[in-house]
């Protein structure tokens, strides 16, 4: 009986814990990148996108579909980079914690 009361306290400190972090992904920024740094793109870990840098040498009628691309890549940068933190982030508070494989916490 103590272990599973032990187990309750666990996951309610581990719950309020991720409330924290869920907190925290809202402030956290991360870069995406894309053409050498041609097109940059600011989001929260969460993938809300804060801004985006497009160089001026890039934006001509004859590259509207490369810019595109550019701008789509950036953003999956940063979309990709936001989720590593996230998952980097839950890892280091789950440690030790008997979960289960696979169990998605975000």
């Amino acid at each position: 009986m103590r272990d599973i009361m032990g187990l309750m306290k666990q996951a309610q400190s581990l719950q309020q814990k991720m409330a924290d972090v869920q907190e925290e992904f809202d402030s956290i920024e991360v870069e995406g990148t894309a053409g050498g740094g041609t097109v940059t793109v600011v989001a929260s870990a969460k993938g809300q996108v804060k801004s985006i840098s497009i160089d001026p040498s890039i934006l001509s009628p004859e590259e509207k579909e490369i810019v595109e691309d550019l701008v789509v890549a950036a953003l999956n940068d940063a979309r990709t980079k936001g989720e590593r933190v996230m998952q980097d982030r839950v890892a280091d508070l789950t440690k030790g914690l008997p979960i289960p494989p696979g169990l998605k916490l975000f």
